[in-house]
């Protein structure tokens, strides 16, 4: 069989409906380019009857290989399952819901092949329900300010990447992982251009707002430690505020003499250090269970079943095979 030229990988999750539309449109999109492709997708354990449908496009088609994982492992576990499988020249990574348009695959493709190892499409107007649109903004705007980052909420995972791009990629092990963000941090040359997001036709997102706030505080906590530096920081300010305030009251004394002690300012400042104190304790506590769910070196991902011949692939985390 001949090497594919193109890659796509894309996790799926409850959108078996939209399973055959996706094939159908990937192959109208890609076959222009090149008539090298796969379609890679991988089944994070979803609820419905997905990996059957996966595997009846793998039997009518061999461009399709299926992935299916042993439990849900989450959607950037998913991608990251699938990029150990690619092995084109370029790798299209985008959701399997559609609201990614296949038809834009081109537009980023002719792109990369001006210089470009990675081309990122930039949503012009995002589809998705406002409180989606409002939350992702202020993860961005909160991730930004706490990453010294400029991070664009138009900006998702859908994009063209070339192989040492996803090469490097691999080479990453933290556990709690953003597939966007790593491949932001690999470098090489990249850019973004605008593409049209698609209405959600089949389903809904199954990222509640629960799950977007345990994203949100991964993200951060495994990319940036300007937490515990606001920490630091403010504890110098209650130090110098103690220490004014304190200047203060013996100045008070030496001019007017003593008072009959306040009983609600000395509550309240010892209400203010104890909710200090515990915040610090937390946010310290959140960054130790980061570090022990690292230290335990699991793998990322594991694979049950998938419908193409596989001799092993090798965790990248501890170097042992795991399929």
């Amino acid at each position: 069989m001949t090497t594919p030229h193109i890659s796509v990988v894309t996790p799926v999750y409850g959108y078996q409906l939209d399973l055959p539309a996706l094939y159908q449109r990937l192959c109208a999109a890609i076959t222009p380019i090149t008539p090298h492709f796969e379609i890679i997708m991988v089944n994070d354990q979803s609820p419905d009857n997905a990996w059957q449908v996966i595997q009846e496009l793998a039997a009518r088609d061999q461009r399709v290989r299926g992935i299916n994982l042993s439990r849900n492992f989450g959607q950037h576990q998913a991608i990251t399952a699938g990029l150990e499988f690619v092995r084109g020249d370029w790798c299209v990574i985008m959701d399997c819901d559609l609201q990614d348009q296949p038809e834009e695959i081109p537009k980023l493709y002719a792109k990369a092949q001006e210089g470009f190892d990675s081309v990122v499409g930039m949503r012009v107007q995002r589809k998705d329900d406002l409180s989606v649109r409002i939350t992702s903004k202020l993860f961005y705007k909160l991730f930004n300010y706490l990453t010294d980052q400029e991070l664009d909420h138009r900006v998702a995972n859908f994009g063209v990447y070339s192989r040492r791009v996803i090469d490097a990629v691999k080479r990453y092990k933290e556990a709690g992982r953003s597939v966007g963000l790593l491949l932001l941090q690999v470098g090489f040359p990249r850019c973004q251009i605008e593409i049209q997001h698609a209405q959600r036709e089949v389903g809904s997102s199954t990222y509640t707002f629960k799950k977007r706030l345990q994203t949100a505080q991964s993200h951060i906590l495994s990319y940036s430690t300007k937490p515990l530096q606001l920490v630091v920081k403010t504890g110098f300010f209650v130090v110098s505020f103690s220490f004014f305030l304190a200047v203060y009251f013996i100045f008070r004394y030496l001019k007017w003499g003593s008072e009959t002690p306040g009983w609600t300012s000395l509550i309240v400042v010892l209400l203010f250090l104890s909710g200090l104190l515990i915040s610090v304790v937390g946010i310290i506590g959140l960054y130790v269970g980061q570090i022990y769910n690292e230290v335990k070196n699991r793998p990322l991902f594991l694979v049950a079943e998938t419908t193409f011949a596989v001799q092993s692939i090798v965790n990248q985390q501890n170097g042992e095979k795991i399929f």
